[in-house]
């Protein structure tokens, strides 16, 4: 079965950072040899609309490949926000998660991240899973590309 995995907007800006590029390249080659089904959001759109043009083609390739596009909702915003009243993370950390609320209510199976200080990071995961489980959800999977990738 292939993996739904929803991609913050880091992963694409990783995809050109000397630090990350070596993963994020194998990870986008699985993407086109449809090994993962993306969710992509408006909201890493709008993120991406600020971001280098390379970084915009990157993430309009995938899109017109193997993803799926999903939108905000009052549910994901009342998620977000939940995150933020738990003290998960501050309130500036809002576009987050809204990222994390949104491949959780769109049962993604993993959110791929860069971003070690507010996604990928064993406290801040167990805060967004505590939330996800008091109000219903599953808990989410969080990890970086190198965590993901099919090494078989």
């Amino acid at each position: 079965m292939t993996k739904r995995i929803y991609l913050d907007t880091s992963v694409y800006g990783g995809y050109f950072d000397i630090e990350f590029s070596v993963w994020t390249k194998i990870l986008f080659n699985q993407i086109a040899n449809n090994e993962f089904l993306v969710l992509h959001s408006y909201l890493t759109n709008v993120e991406i609309s600020y971001a280098p043009e390379k970084v915009q083609l990157l993430a309009k390739s995938v899109q017109n490949k193997n993803a799926v596009l999903i939108d905000y909702s009052d549910k994901a915003i009342e998620l977000a926000s939940l995150y933020i009243k738990e003290n998960v993370v501050g309130l500036t950390s809002i576009t987050d998660c809204i990222h994390i609320a949104l491949a959780t209510i769109h049962n993604a199976d993993v959110l791929v991240s860069w971003n070690f200080k507010h996604i990928v990071n064993v406290d801040r995961i167990r805060g967004y899973n505590s939330v996800n489980l008091s109000r219903g959800f599953q808990a989410l999977d969080i990890r970086t590309p190198t965590e993901i990738l099919n090494y078989e």
